[in-house]
């Protein structure tokens, strides 16, 4: 009885590993939806949370900065799609995950796929040197080229 406490802990920490960073929705399709009811464009991060340097670095880098959060809540819908080592997914989620990087032919980590309000794939980015300010510029390309098709 007197290790209960600790286990409780432990599981707690295990299951909310699973779950994506605050702001960001760990399901695919619910956030493309999301992008198209508030007519924005969906930013897909395929990482490594726990194990990937670069994904890692990017995070720290650019996605958890006050200026891509900003940036993000005014233009994006971001969804995290993690593939993740020390906490494992569930077989289900796993498998969803495993056919959307099929699907999205990502091979690598971190790969960053940007979506318009209808679901096509629109861009595709990676580390981005130079913090958000850096990224950000990538991501502006990206919207430039979409709103002029």
């Amino acid at each position: 009885m007197k290790h209960l406490p600790c286990t409780l802990a432990i599981l707690a920490l295990s299951s909310a590993a699973t779950f994506a960073k605050t702001g960001w929705v760990d399901d695919f399709e619910k956030g493309l939806a999301q992008a198209k009811t508030e007519k924005k464009l969906a930013l897909a991060d395929f990482t490594g949370s726990d194990w990937c340097g670069w994904c890692i670095k990017l995070d720290k880098e650019v996605f958890s900065k006050k200026e891509f959060k900003d940036y993000a809540k005014e233009k994006l819908i971001l969804i995290e799609v993690d593939f993740p080592q020390a906490t494992p997914l569930s077989k289900k989620k796993q498998e969803k995950h495993d056919a959307l990087a099929k699907t999205h032919k990502v091979e690598g980590f971190p790969t960053v796929l940007v979506f318009n309000a209808e679901g096509k794939e629109v861009g595709r980015l990676g580390y981005v040197e130079g913090g958000p300010a850096a990224f950000i510029a990538e991501l502006e390309k990206v919207t430039k080229k979409t709103a002029a098709n």
